[in-house]
């Protein structure tokens, strides 16, 4: 019995570092199981957070690079800006999908002269890994307080500052002509669907009249 016993704790020892030496790859297989129909053609439900389309968009209060941005000038593209408030690179696997497949699509918003900007509750350093991991290119900005997805109306309220995820917004995508009208956005209720990248791609194509 007794060699049973130490047979069973022999293997069951050698399935846990098995399992440790190959977390990454286990929690990855995870994530793309988890996420792999979250992808939708377009935005067709009524949920509307943020400023309204026709306004001026309000700016932000965010680090990047140790600085804090107010406003969006310095990244705007000649055509126009796809702003994309996302929930958390840490530990949001829709969040990072969609982030990694952003920065796929990053050349052909570049191509029609439309920047790509994205802001989380994340810390800088969160998203720095997250970025040196995916080798994500697109700014990453890093909400103060909370404040800027206050100020957009798009803070989801369904958590308090105590909580581990307060600060977070309803992720969706602002688009803001140059001139820094907001013109489009996409915003949909459930927070495990986004818009395709190609597809909110054509939609702030559509949206600045190109």
């Amino acid at each position: 019995m007794q060699r049973v016993l130490i047979i069973f704790a022999a293997i069951l020892l050698l399935a846990i570092a098995l399992l440790y030496s190959n977390q990454d790859r286990v929690k990855e297989a995870a994530y793309n199981k988890l996420t792999e129909n979250m992808f939708v053609a377009a935005d067709t439900d009524s949920f509307d957070p943020g400023p309204a389309v026709g306004s001026q968009f309000p700016g932000i209060y965010a680090r990047y690079r140790g600085d804090t941005v107010r406003l969006l000038t310095d990244f705007a593209g000649p055509q126009g800006t796809a702003f994309v408030a996302s929930r958390s690179l840490a530990w949001c696997p829709y969040c990072m999908k969609q982030m990694v497949q952003l920065q796929q699509h990053k050349a052909a918003f570049d191509a029609a002269g439309i920047s790509l900007v994205a802001i989380t509750y994340d810390s800088p350093a969160e998203q720095q890994a997250f970025a040196d991991k995916h080798g994500i290119t697109i700014p990453l900005l890093s909400d103060i307080d909370a404040m800027s997805f206050k100020t957009l109306g798009i803070l989801n309220e369904q958590y308090q500052p105590e909580d581990t995820q307060y600060g977070i917004p309803h992720p969706g995508m602002i688009i803001i002509d140059p001139a820094g009208k907001v013109v489009g956005k996409l915003f949909i209720e459930a927070y495990s669907s986004r818009v395709d990248a190609a597809a909110a791609l054509a939609f702030a194509q559509e949206a600045l009249g190109r």
